[in-house]
């Protein structure tokens, strides 16, 4: 559930044809606003994915992460029934949570009373609540679990569902991140902390990673999920087996509640302690996606550490960030560089960065500018970095029986 597409195939056809979702926001009215952009799921009606009364009781954020699981559920083939529902998981990831019902709901008790404030506020808002609407849905009786890790919760999440497979907690994980979190508190804030862009008057041109002329990121919505099972399970069921998932690492920079640390030192270390925990080399990444958000900081700090994690390699390695044409989707940032990372693999083409048109000084490695690049792809790389420091990497690998 993308700004560029409300199922896989065709997010995944416009990424790749250099699509941009981004969009004067249309949610609410933001003219007086700095910004004035965003990039939103369109056309999304929660009829179409799930009941139409639960739906009026949670947030957009839990309706696009159940309509996002149902996707993959179905195209996983996976059946839930009593014999398996206590040995699947769901492990999904947000960052901003409940800001949109913690804004409008302050609206109403200041304008209306509270009288007039939704019973629902609570459970609407909380992080957790996207986990337990999705096992609510589907009947799943498994660990439900939520990390709230900013803009590396989507990244996460893979790591900690490898965990629950590996542990023999679950044998399948429902793994994902959504984000709904578009308000006028949430875009004047990060306007004037000077993190987004103000590129009002063209705004399929705003989010520009890596470009000379970058102004800031894009603040997006969206949700994604994929089915991640054990291979004794898989093979079992005769599953269809797009790719691996291969575990990967975190890091944390202590340094900042924003910005990264110098030469992004804890983003280096992290890809370096992905590739030893996987047992891959440099040499073996065939495509890395990146986070790129188009913040200045961001992406120096991004390509000074793939410079120090993968040496003279750096330069070999096919890097793009589908930001450029979503936005920045913050806690389901990750799962739309996952998909990116394992469509790669399927289909043997990489994304491109678009808006890549005068490549910024100090980010000077293959950023994939504008067009895709069909090449093989083995291996690929997935970055996400937070606010307060927070940095994983994911590592995923096509699947050879």
């Amino acid at each position: 559930m993308t700004p560029i597409g409300n199922d896989v195939e065709t997010f995944w056809r416009n990424l790749v044809a250099g699509e941009s979702g981004i969009e004067r926001v249309r949610q609410f009215d933001p003219s007086g606003l700095l910004v004035e952009i965003a990039g939103e799921v369109k056309d999304f009606q929660p009829k179409m994915y799930m009941d139409i009364k639960a739906s009026r009781r949670m947030s957009r954020s839990s309706q696009l992460s159940i309509a996002a699981s149902r996707q993959a559920i179905e195209d996983a083939r996976l059946e839930i029934n009593d014999s398996n529902r206590d040995n699947i998981a769901v492990v999904m990831n947000t960052g901003g949570a409940g800001l949109c019902e913690t804004y409008f709901e302050t609206l109403v008790i200041e304008r209306k009373g509270p009288e007039r404030v939704s019973p629902f506020y609570i459970p609407m808002m909380a992080p957790n609540m996207a986990s337990c609407q999705v096992s609510m849905t589907f009947g799943i009786t498994g660990p439900a679990l939520t990390a709230v890790a900013a803009c590396a919760s989507g990244v996460t999440a893979f790591l900690d569902a490898v965990r629950l497979l590996r542990a023999g907690e679950a044998e399948v994980a429902i793994t994902g991140g959504t984000e709904s979190s578009l308000n006028p508190l949430s875009l004047a804030s990060l306007a004037n902390m000077q993190a987004l862009s103000r590129r009002n008057h063209e705004p399929k041109k705003a989010s520009r990673p890596f470009d000379r002329d970058r102004d800031g990121f894009v603040f997006a919505e969206g949700a994604g999920a994929m089915v991640l099972e054990t291979l004794e399970h898989a093979q079992a069921r005769q599953a269809r087996i797009i790719a691996e998932v291969l575990g990967g690492a975190q890091t944390s920079d202590a340094f900042h509640i924003t910005a990264p640390a110098p030469q992004g030192m804890g983003a280096a270390k992290a890809l370096q302690k992905a590739m030893l925990a996987t047992g891959i080399t440099p040499a073996e990444v065939d495509y890395l996606c990146a986070h790129g958000t188009g913040t200045a900081l961001n992406d120096a700090a991004e390509t000074s550490a793939i410079k120090t994690a993968f040496g003279e390699q750096a330069y070999r390695i096919p890097i793009s960030s589908p930001k450029s044409m979503v936005g920045h989707l913050l806690g389901a940032a990750g799962v739309i560089s996952a998909l990116a990372a394992v469509l790669a693999i399927r289909d043997s083409i990489v994304p491109p960065t678009i808006n890549l048109d005068n490549p910024a000084p100090e980010c000077d490695l293959d950023y994939v500018p504008n067009q895709a690049r069909p090449t093989p792809v083995q291996t690929a790389l997935i970055n996400g970095f937070g606010f307060g420091g927070q940095n994983a990497v994911a590592v995923f690998r096509a699947f050879k029986a």
